[in-house]
């Protein structure tokens, strides 16, 4: 009886909690292009809470840090591609869900579609949604046994830039028509600080528009036939 008395008011007694999950880490700028590479998307001067796309990338030891983060309520991803084209590229998304939630997900872009693939390199996953914006940090390997879904990152991969909505944890088409890709081939082994300006802040001092300005001035001064 003596027992069942312990054993009794012993269920009564609350278990411990677990320990409280360390908050998510902000992403450091100021380390861009000394101690890791970092691609900017949006208005001149953003960071990593402003810009409409941010990523970046740095080595340590036999693995690859990605940290990612976008203007959106759904999903931001980059993509390993051998060309400037959506097809055929190794993709990694952080995905937010019904649930609130950011996961990790591997995709492999099919054509125009993103099917997802179960084998999934990432570790060290960690995500949040805060102020309508998915980030998230994750490592993956350098080196995979060849695998046609998996890239090697020892190699130089043009990077794709997308974000998007999602429906129940699901990714759906990107934002925009044509997501930004970078200029040239990206090796994790360079570190730069790249920043490309949306088309909300695309001026006239690009090549093309330059030349546009030019011909037009040519043409008003010639006058016509």
């Amino acid at each position: 009886f003596y027992l069942v008395m312990i054993y009794s008011n012993y269920t009564g007694y609350p278990f411990p909690t677990a320990p409280p999950v360390d908050p998510f880490a902000k992403i450091r700028v100021d380390d861009c292009g000394k101690t890791k590479g970092c691609f900017r998307y949006g208005k001149p001067g953003c960071n990593a809470e402003t810009c409409d796309y941010f990523l970046s990338y740095r080595r340590i030891g036999a693995d690859v840090e990605f940290e990612l983060s976008a203007d959106t309520d759904g999903w931001v991803a980059v993509g390993f591609s051998s060309d400037k084209k959506m097809g055929g590229d190794d993709v990694m998304a952080c995905v937010h869900d019904d649930n609130g939630r950011v996961r990790i997900q591997h995709f492999y872009n099919v054509g125009q579609w993103a099917k997802e693939i179960q084998r999934n390199p990432a570790r060290d996953e960690e995500g949040v949604f805060e102020n309508n914006r998915v980030t998230c940090r994750f490592k993956r390997p350098v080196y995979v046994p060849r695998e046609e879904t998996i890239v090697d990152l020892h190699l130089s991969w043009y990077y794709l830039f997308a974000w998007g909505p999602a429906i129940q944890g699901s990714i759906t088409r990107h934002d925009i028509d044509s997501p930004p890709v970078s200029e040239r081939v990206v090796s994790i082994y360079k570190y730069e600080d790249i920043f490309m300006p949306s088309a909300a802040y695309q001026t006239f001092s690009s090549p093309f528009c330059l030349l546009l300005i030019v011909a037009l001035t040519f043409y008003l001064l010639m006058g016509t036939p």
